[in-house]
């Protein structure tokens, strides 16, 4: 991915979102344009306005930190838009050598903590949302994505290109939000990788719903908060999520889904426990009935 192109649209649709009244600047005339102008962006970090402009070109290799958090702050970033902002210009310093990034292997003592989780539905992702392991819930929760091939077990495959994906999420719009604002994150952490790359070309090809989302250059840092489902065997579910990064495994993530107690959604979720077993005990009786 053109990184001086990432910072450039990035710094822009950052300026964009802000008024002169939310920084505490007068409105002035018209404006040709929504948002800050960029001398605006320059007075409220305290840089000159040709240096700002050279930044918003994508000059920001050997930007010191203190310069890039004056940006943030002149722009109002979230932590995870500075985050980005922080990984943009990491990635745009020149590497002597390019690096390869090992693929991702699950330990099998990663495993056996997702299978120990009998009433949690959990699964390790990579950061392109590839399902990479899962237990036995978390397989059930997730089965319309994991069911279709052609998704690879790749999450935003099927929130875009699947049309069942506006039945599962009853927060359609929200769900899809939130996938391209991670993938565009994980873009500014690893723009030269070659899957997220294909991923992405994918789905820009079919998708303009994806296209739109990826041009707002959105990002997002998912560690919880509440989802909710609507799944094809137990209907309405509302689940709290939370995620952490693998200290063993970098650039996994593993996600638990646990239900309030005591709720219909508990209820829901201990029905697709015994649904999923159920249909384990199924697949390995046709299995072991199989001739050698």
């Amino acid at each position: 991915m053109d990184n001086r192109a990432e910072i450039r649209d990035f710094l822009a649709t950052r300026r964009a979102k802000l008024t002169p009244e939310q920084v505490g600047l007068p409105a002035g005339g018209r404006r040709r344009v929504p948002g800050l102008r960029r001398e605006e962006v320059a007075v409220l970090a305290g840089v000159s306005t040709d240096w700002y402009i050279r930044l918003e070109k994508g000059h920001i290799s050997g930007v010191s930190d203190d310069v890039l958090d004056a940006v943030a702050r002149a722009l109002q970033l979230t932590d995870a838009e500075r985050e980005h902002l922080f990984n943009l210009a990491r990635t745009a310093k020149p590497a002597r050598t390019p690096r390869r990034r090992a693929k991702a292997q699950i330990p099998a003592s990663v495993q056996r903590v997702l299978d120990s989780m009998t009433g949690t539905a959990a699964f390790v992702r990579n950061g392109r949302l590839d399902i990479l392991a899962s237990n036995q819930l978390g397989r059930a929760l997730y089965a319309p994505v994991l069911d279709n091939p052609d998704h690879r077990g790749n999450i935003a495959r099927f929130d875009f290109l699947d049309p069942r994906a506006g039945d599962y999420y009853p927060d359609f719009d929200g769900a899809l939000a939130v996938a391209v604002a991670l993938l565009r994150a994980e873009a500014g952490r690893n723009p030269d990788d070659p899957d997220l790359t294909a991923l992405v070309g994918e789905l820009a090809t079919h998708s303009e719903s994806f296209r739109t989302r990826w041009a707002a250059h959105d990002v997002r840092i998912h560690r919880g908060g509440v989802k909710t489902f609507h799944h094809p065997v137990v209907g309405y579910i509302e689940l709290a999520y939370d995620s952490m990064e693998l200290v063993a495994a970098p650039g996994l993530v593993l996600t638990a889904y646990t239900a309030e107690p005591a709720t219909p959604s508990a209820d829901a979720l201990a029905l697709l426990a015994t649904w999923a077993a159920t249909e384990h005990q199924a697949t390995e009786k046709t299995t072991h009935e199989q001739p050698n």
